[in-house]
């Protein structure tokens, strides 16, 4: 993780400690690296009640609640299946926030409609969610880092907004 990165990390960190909230992650694409970066700060055990890597549509569904005819009709890569991933998340693992991220991180799989390196990410609560899509291609790797800084950052930014 790079030290904006870790900035951001101990900045959620605080936010949430402050607040005694709880957070969870619903991970398609990005596989667990959003948790890795949140439980990169000592003491997120505190906070962290865990996350689900819902790479295929079947968990989406079941763990999380995301409707089979939005899947069907929209793909898993929308921003409605991001919030339906946040609000699923904060349900099934019972928190006061999720953060989400799912979209097409290459090389391949991308479409026309919906290129390589197509991400959407949200976070929030159950009754608040807030949505971004990051839609950059730069190999694999580097839109995978992309997608996990900017989703800590909404989730930084978010939490702000919030105490405000």
């Amino acid at each position: 993780m790079d030290f904006e990165g870790k900035m951001i990390s101990r900045e959620i960190s605080s936010l949430l400690w402050e607040k005694e909230k709880t957070v969870a992650t619903a991970e398609s694409c990005t596989g667990g690296r959003i948790a890795e970066a949140i439980i990169a700060v000592p003491g997120a055990s505190k906070y962290f009640k865990g996350g689900i890597i819902c790479y295929v549509n079947e968990v989406k569904e079941n763990l999380l609640g995301v409707s089979h005819q939005l899947l069907e009709e929209k793909t898993a890569v929308c921003e409605e299946v991001a919030i339906e991933m946040v609000k699923g998340a904060c349900r099934t693992l019972q928190t006061d926030y999720a953060i989400a991220a799912t979209g097409i991180a290459g090389p391949a799989g991308g479409t026309k409609e919906i290129p390589v390196g197509t991400i959407w990410l949200a976070c929030g609560s159950s009754e608040k969610v807030v949505t971004t899509m990051v839609q950059e291609d730069h190999g694999r790797d580097i839109n995978l880092a992309i997608a996990t800084n900017h989703a800590m950052q909404l989730f930084c930014d978010f939490l702000k907004e919030e105490q405000s």
